[in-house]
């Protein structure tokens, strides 16, 4: 690789990083060539991109990063990036569940917001973040619940008038 190509792939790599949400590094050594696009393709639909690069051009490319440090004794062996743009979880989820059906794609770290994951945080709390639409979901649920609480609680003197004078006309008062 020439050294122009270098300086291209660390400055793509380095604007991959700039702009993620979240990132999964994966070990995927035994996997095969099937496996492997069956991964790229879970990948994609989630609308996360999915890289093996060159260790050195990643470290490279994280350079002076405070997490940097950390994640060079990551960097060792054959590595995979996944990285989320829009979801944080939605590399996390891909993985984990791609981890069940295969015991070769093993998570040797995640990064989200600075913040370096251990594999055991990558399936047990990334993994687990809600969806931007389960969050949207979940925030509407909060906003509509004191006003559907107040619409109830404006009814319940007319109920009890309309209950009592029912009951009084059956009784044929």
């Amino acid at each position: 690789m020439l050294r122009a190509d270098k300086e291209l792939a660390v400055s793509a790599i380095r604007e991959r990083f700039s702009k993620m949400s979240s990132a999964v590094f994966v070990d995927f050594s035994g996997m095969t060539v099937e496996e492997l696009t069956s991964l790229r393709g879970k990948f994609r639909e989630k609308g996360v991109e999915y890289k093996v690069l060159k260790n050195t051009l990643v470290k490279k490319a994280l350079g002076d990063e405070p997490f940097s440090g950390s994640l060079s004794k990551v960097l060792r062996g054959m590595t995979g990036i996944a990285w989320s743009f829009e979801e944080p979880s939605a590399a996390a989820r891909v993985v984990k569940d791609f981890a069940k059906e295969n015991e070769k794609l093993k998570i040797k770290a995640g990064l989200m917001d600075g913040q370096v994951l251990s594999p055991k945080q990558v399936e047990d709390q990334l993994a687990t973040l809600p969806s931007k639409d389960e969050a949207r979901a979940m925030l509407l649920a909060t906003f509509n619940a004191p006003a559907q609480t107040f619409v109830r609680l404006l009814n319940a003197p007319l109920q009890q008038m309309v209950l009592v004078l029912e009951a009084k006309r059956n009784k044929g008062g």
